[in-house]
């Protein structure tokens, strides 16, 4: 496939910060038996890779502004376009040494995003995606499933965990999912969540108290994909309000429908 300059500068960034990431990976199964452990490591290891993704974009397109996990928001003399960036999701994986994160960047034009990139760097699996031209893995283009029962359907979703989101709440939603279909799963990184809806492996995926970083890029793969996404009333404000639902246009409603109720 013929990719654009744009697409061409965050392929190669998000390479260049993948390959410092495996490299930190492999040394994370050495600091487990450390009596402190990796935990000091992994977070210098994903400041390193977003310090990677900052110098790399800021060489190729020097206007526009950032908003990035670990560093906050960088304003940019191009108040129309900022990058998305988050160097390592899937952060507690990567601590435990589980083969299961993502580089995931994102470019947003006036709010919306039009071009996204997500990279795991141990499976060397790319999804890109361009507004207009479509969502690939590898250079091969890749499309929604076209699942039209819940019962048929994988379903990814997020979990709350310690410290985070309504348990009680996620407790009411399984309940009321889980009979209806054929699989639920939890990977720990919603970018790539998104991605494998991108890529028809996962039918749908729900997710509450998200941030713009974990979704950004998902969104435009999605929808270039032949997916849909809103955020969870059913509304465009995803990287806002930090919700989100995607599938097909069918599923995605069925799947809404359900949690609402719940």
């Amino acid at each position: 496939m013929i990719r654009s300059p744009l697409m061409t500068v965050m392929v190669a960034a998000v390479r260049k910060a993948g390959r410092s990431l495996v490299r930190d990976f492999g040394e994370v199964e050495n600091l487990q038996v450390s009596l402190k452990g990796p935990a000091n490591f992994v977070s210098n290891a994903d400041r390193k890779a977003e310090r990677i993704l900052h110098e790399e974009l800021s060489k190729a397109r020097p206007s526009f502004g950032f908003v990035m996990e670990e560093s906050g928001e960088r304003e940019g003399t191009d108040e129309s376009h900022r990058w998305i960036v988050d160097p390592l999701d899937g952060t507690t994986n990567f601590l435990h040494g589980i083969p299961l994160f993502c580089v995931s960047l994102a470019l947003v034009r006036d709010g919306v995003p039009v071009a996204g990139v997500i990279f795991n760097p141990i499976t060397d699996e790319l999804f890109i995606a361009e507004k207009g031209a479509g969502a690939f893995m590898n250079d091969r283009r890749i499309r929604i499933a076209a699942r039209r029962a819940l019962a048929d359907s994988v379903i990814c979703c997020g979990m709350p965990h310690m410290g985070r989101g309504d348990l009680a709440g996620f407790g009411r939603e399984y309940a009321a999912l889980a009979p209806r279909v054929a699989g639920l799963r939890r990977t720990g990184t919603a970018a790539l969540d998104l991605a494998w809806v991108a890529a028809g492996r996962f039918d749908g995926f729900w997710e509450r108290n998200l941030s713009a970083w974990d979704m950004a890029a998902g969104i435009i793969l999605v929808r270039e994909a032949g997916g849909y996404v809103s955020d969870l009333d059913d509304g465009d404000k995803m990287l806002t309000k930090g919700d989100i639902i995607a599938g097909n246009d069918g599923i995605r409603r069925d799947l809404l429908a359900v949690l609402r109720k719940a």
